[in-house]
């Protein structure tokens, strides 16, 4: 896990096909929430982030953007963002450099070697890591309220 008051590692990844999202573009907006997750259409990530959806009014009152970011492909992410009705970006990392980047991989994620570590990052508008969080255990959810109050 990258520590915080590290810059953070800048990015350009796909939200779909043949469309892009840059972490320079929105850190020209403010802060970022980086939400790194195992795979789409499992439970505990399904949870997750329908929990942020559910809760977007707060999230939106912090003025950051908020991703997630897998090494699912561009196609799955997009569909996926779809049939949850996200309000915020997922980005696919298939070639798994920004997640290694982040140090946000697991080591072996049921058998699966370069799989994204359920990790949280919140990047200040300077590009600077404010806070860092990870876990071991993919069933384990970030603290959203400590994210929140990272941002406030």
């Amino acid at each position: 896990m990258l520590a915080t008051g590290t810059p953070a590692p800048d990015f350009t990844l796909p939200n779909g096909p043949g469309t892009e999202v840059a972490l320079a573009d929105l850190l020209s907006k403010g802060p970022v929430v980086v939400f790194f997750y195992p795979h789409a259409y499992s439970s505990v990530c399904t949870e997750e982030f329908c929990g942020v959806r559910d809760d977007w009014s707060a999230w939106s009152e912090l003025n950051a953007s908020v991703v997630g970011i897998s090494v699912n492909t561009p196609f799955v992410v997009a569909q996926w963002k779809q049939e949850l009705g996200l309000p915020f970006e997922l980005l696919s990392d298939f070639n798994k450099d920004t997640s290694a980047a982040y140090d946000a991989m697991y080591d072996e994620f049921f058998g699966l070697k370069g799989v994204s570590k359920r990790s949280a990052y919140v990047i200040g508008s300077d590009g600077t890591i404010t806070y860092a969080w990870q876990t071991e255990d993919a069933g384990v959810q970030p603290d959203m309220d400590a994210i929140k109050a990272a941002l406030a």
